[in-house]
Formats: structure tokens, C-alpha cells, sequence
């Protein structure tokens, strides 16, 4: 091997070892602490939690699943798009990263050269409308580019093409010749459709298994995409709130939804008290969330948001830098934790306000003694694997729950 080339590669690997190791957190009693990632493979700020088999799901009947495929033209589901029959999402569509001009004008070249495109996803509403899971940037880039008004975008001028040569370069659906413009319209596409009636459970299981982007979707880009209403809308005001964003120190990546997935969650334990938590299947459980949200008042959204406002508000004052985080009395700061931000959280909003006037007070003794639970074996468990777990959420709620009374009440 060239001695050059030799150590380059041995100083790369010697980077990586180190990166990977300045990641994990600094004891030598409990397991490496892992991140979640985002599509370009950066850390979202959460620990990544390790699944068990909590979940022993019932057998679906076949007889309930119905997915149909279908063969629309570009035409007809721009067509969809105008009339409100199919949603793009397109908030959800700017956090898995818009595609660049290049990527989405070499896509129009791919229709215009009849090259075959990936299939579509799709799930099918109680109103019947198509709610697109995969292949929303492609169909994006179809609308700005031939319809961009229906969509509220600017128009896609094609450029950096790879085949067709400069002679296309710059052009808009309306300088291509009339048999092009037909070509892209006239264009069938393959969508796999989840029509309506199938098991919502099935459905989420379906979509799980599929890649975007070259990654599987998260839950909560899943409860996102399939379970629309006003619950979309909260769980962004409340991840975008400022007491949230100083509370984590803005260190949670919205890209994969980890950041509304952690509200939702608050959400979930406020509308159904930990105590009475007895669900098989978190993701269950978090999806009902999601539907109760959308059923609210908005007396009863106005309590959870101030509810949500007032447990930021206290963590920073009481944990600072260290909230919702694996503390151990070290300086090196672990990942946000998703369960012990529940329970710390939950905990916090269950607390009079003479109580967390005590706790604020008495910040130095509970970062202490959340230091001396999540040394046990039990609760550090609880906080980092199978989380939905019946058994363990109890657990990690009580624990908490007794730590912050014990404080407030001494």
C-alpha cells in the first residue's frame, strides 16, 4: 500500500474512533449512549431508545388489508392536487430537505427521457383524499415545474441537466415544445394506494418498511403524514415555543420530528395520567394521542398549552443545561433522553406552584438525587430501553414523580 494513502486511511480511522468516542457518555458502568440521526447522518440532539419486544401485537385479518395499485397520469394528480384531493404535506416535506434545482430538474429530464420512476406511496383519508407518504419531493418538483401556482411555489427552471444538452437549460414547462408538455403530462406513474378501511395499525406497519430518501420514516413522520387535524399544527407551536427551545438548549433537530414527537408525548400523559397507562403498544398509544388532540376544545388546548409553557419554564430554571438528560454529576453532557423528558416533564406540570417555587430553590439537591437514580440499574433501564413498556413507564414516572414531591415536600 502507498505510505501515503496508508496513513491517510489509518489517520481517518483514528478520527472516526475518536468522534465515536468523545460521543458516548462518560461512564464506564452503563452502555454507550447511541444518537438518532438525520438524512445526512448528523446527530438530532436525541438519544436513539433500544425497542424490545413489549409490543406483541394481535394477527391482522388479510381480509382488511386492501392496498390497490394505481396507474395516474402526471395530469391527473396535479388535477388532485388543485382541488385539494391529495395532500403534499409540504410542511412536512421542507424537514426531510427540499431537493436541490439539480435534483429536481434532473428528474423532469428523467419523464421527458421516458425513464421509469420510483413508485409512489400513498395512504387514502376518511374523505377520500390521498395523503402522499413517498414520493412527496418528487411530485413537488412535477408541480413547480408545470403547475407551480397550485401549489404556492415559486416555478422550477431547469438546469444542470445531464442528457438533453444546454439547448433545454433554463427552460420552463411553457418554452418546451407541445409534444414534451404532453409527454410529462401524459406521464403514468406507479402509486401504491392503502385504500380506507384498512387497519390503522397495518397502515403504520406498511409505511414503516418503506425507505425515503434511502431511510425508513419515523413514527412520528408516519403519525404526521397519516393522522392529519389540528394535532399537526399544536405539536409545532409547542416544538418551535421558546420555553422548549431553551429548556433543550435548541439541541433537538427538527428533521425527523423528534422534537414533536418529545411534545406529543407530554401530550399523551397529560390526556391519560402514567398510572392509568396500560397499552401493549406505545406507538398505539401515541397515535391515539394524536386523534384525542384533534377531538380537543380549545379550552382544553389553551390548559395543555399552558401547562406545556409552565414545565419548560421549570425545568431550565430548575435542571438548566441538564435537563431531560442522562446527569451524572459530569461536566460531558449526554443526548436528550425522550422518556426521562416525559416523566421530568410530566412531573413538572404536576407540581403546584409553591412547589416549584421549592424546587427552583432547591436545584443543586434534585440534580443530585436525579444523579443518584439514574445510577440504578432499574431506572436507567426504564429511561433506555423497551420505553413502552407497561412495567417500566410506571417505573420511571413513580420514580420521578417521588424524587420531585420528596424535594418540594422536605
Amino acid at each position: 500500500m502507498d505510505h501515503a494513502v496508508g496513513c491517510g486511511w489509518r489517520s481517518a480511522l483514528e478520527d472516526t474512533a475518536r468522534h465515536m468516542f468523545e460521543a458516548r457518555l462518560d461512564r464506564e458502568d452503563e452502555p454507550d449512549l447511541a444518537v438518532e440521526l438525520d438524512s445526512a447522518g448528523l446527530s438530532t440532539g436525541v438519544e436513539r431508545e433500544v425497542s424490545g419486544e413489549e409490543a406483541i401485537r394481535e394477527p391482522f385479518d388479510p381480509e382488511k388489508i386492501d392496498v390497490a395499485t394505481r396507474t395516474p397520469t402526471v395530469a391527473l394528480l396535479l388535477s388532485r392536487i388543485q382541488r385539494g384531493a391529495l395532500d403534499l404535506q409540504p410542511d412536512f416535506q421542507r424537514l426531510a430537505g427540499i431537493w436541490t434545482q439539480q435534483a429536481q430538474s434532473r428528474l423532469i429530464e428523467s419523464m421527458l427521457l421516458r425513464l421509469p420512476l420510483p413508485t409512489f406511496y400513498a395512504a387514502e383519508a376518511d374523505d377520500a383524499r390521498w395523503v402522499m407518504v413517498d414520493g412527496i419531493q418528487r411530485l413537488t418538483a412535477m408541480a413547480r415545474f408545470i403547475a407551480p401556482e397550485d401549489i404556492g411555489a415559486a416555478p422550477l427552471v431547469l438546469r444542470h441537466l445531464e442528457y438533453l444538452g444546454p439547448e433545454y437549460e433554463g427552460r420552463r414547462f411553457a418554452d418546451l415544445p407541445g409534444r414534451l408538455q404532453t409527454r410529462l403530462l401524459e406521464t403514468e406513474l406507479v402509486v401504491h394506494l392503502i385504500r380506507q378501511g384498512t387497519p390503522e395499525p397495518v397502515m403504520f406497519s406498511i409505511f414503516a418498511r418503506i425507505n425515503t430518501g434511502g431511510r425508513p420514516l419515523t413514527r412520528q413522520e408516519l403519525r404526521h403524514a397519516l393522522i392529519p387535524g389540528p394535532a399537526r399544527s399544536l405539536l409545532q407551536e409547542l416544538a418551535r415555543s421558546e420555553p422548549y427551545q431553551r429548556a433543550t438548549l435548541r439541541s433537538v433537530s427538527p428533521e425527523r420530528m423528534d422534537d414533536r414527537e418529545m411534545v406529543l408525548r407530554f401530550i399523551a400523559f397529560r390526556l391519560t395520567e402514567p398510572e392509568r397507562y396500560n397499552r401493549r403498544d406505545f406507538d398505539d398509544f401515541l397515535r391515539a394521542a394524536m386523534h384525542e388532540i384533534n377531538r380537543l376544545g380549545e379550552e382544553q388546548v389553551s390548559r395543555l398549552r399552558t401547562e406545556f409553557f409552565r414545565a419548560m419554564d421549570a425545568a431550565w430554571d430548575i435542571f438548566g443545561q441538564w435537563a431531560f438528560r442522562k446527569y451524572v454529576g459530569s461536566q460531558r453532557r449526554s443526548p436528550i433522553n425522550k422518556a426521562l423528558f416525559e416523566a421530568v416533564a410530566v412531573g413538572l406540570a404536576r407540581r403546584s406552584d409553591q412547589e416549584l417555587a421549592l424546587l427552583r430553590e432547591r436545584r443543586e439537591e434534585v440534580l443530585e438525587r436525579l444523579s443518584m437514580l439514574i445510577r440504578k440499574h432499574d431506572f436507567e433501564r426504564a429511561v433506555s430501553y423497551s420505553t413502552g413498556d407497561i412495567v417500566k413507564v410506571h417505573r420511571r414516572f413513580t420514580a420521578v414523580d417521588t424524587l420531585l414531591r420528596e424535594v418540594a415536600g422536605d
